[in-house]
This record gives structure tokens, sequence and C-alpha cells, in this order.
């Protein structure tokens, strides 16, 4: 249950320097590029290896250089990380991008357009729903 516990404090200390790292620390021009936030972050429970969710807002080119940007900074950031929190060892960062936002709006926008296009087409006529199989 310790274990557990400290798993959670630590990854809870990563993500709250992590993102000040990303705004405050990092000074890759890439990274400037979009809006980026620490979404998550999962700490294994022998506090060796840590993933991090990013969340990048901007176009697709602009995503794909703040990640090109994070990859080739994760050196720096681990470092930084180490000094930050004095941890006895600091565990390997593996930065990945969280896009669960973007596909979630993606599905609201699709849910839009249906509500949108139902509201155009006007109420189904009675019996012309075709839940019977036919047409």
């Amino acid at each position: 249950m310790a274990q557990g516990r400290r798993v959670e404090r630590v990854a809870a200390l990563i993500r709250r320097e992590m993102a000040d790292l990303l705004v405050n620390g990092l000074r890759d021009e890439r990274v400037g590029q979009g809006m980026v936030s620490v979404t998550h972050v999962d700490v294994a429970g022998d506090l060796q290896h840590c993933k991090v969710l990013v969340s990048v807002f901007g176009s697709d080119a602009d995503q794909r250089q703040v990640m090109a940007g994070l990859q080739s900074a994760t050196p720096w950031l681990r470092g930084e990380l180490g000094r930050r929190l004095n941890l006895r060892r600091t565990p390997d960062l593996v930065i990945q991008q969280d896009r669960g936002l973007a596909e979630g709006v993606a599905v609201l926008s699709l849910l839009s357009n249906l509500e949108q296009e139902r509201e155009r087409r006007g109420p189904v006529p009675p019996g012309g729903d075709a839940e019977d199989g036919e047409p």
C-alpha cells in the first residue's frame, strides 16, 4: 500500500515539474510552436520508468515539431527532474502525445454535424425509420 502511494506521489511531483519545465525551462524553439500541457504521468512501480503524456494544440506540422523538440530534449528534461526532485534514481522518461482530447473534440464535432443534419431534414415520418429491417 505504501509503495502505491509513493509511486502516485512521485508521479504528481514529476507532472508538476514537467509542466513547469515545459513553460519556463525549455528553450527549444520547436516546443514553443504549439501549446503543450502535461495530461498524465504514469510511473512504474519500481520507479525506473516514467511515461509522460502531453497534449499539443496547433496544426499537424506544429504538433510534429513540438514532439520532435520534446524527444530531443528528453535527456535534458530527465536531468532537470533529477536535480529538482532529488530522487535516488531519476526514472527514464518516455514522452508521448496524448490524442484523447483531439479525438474527443472530433467526436463532438461529428455529433454536432449529425444534429444539424437532423434539424435540416426535419422530423422522421412515422414508419420511416427502417428499424424493422425494411427500406
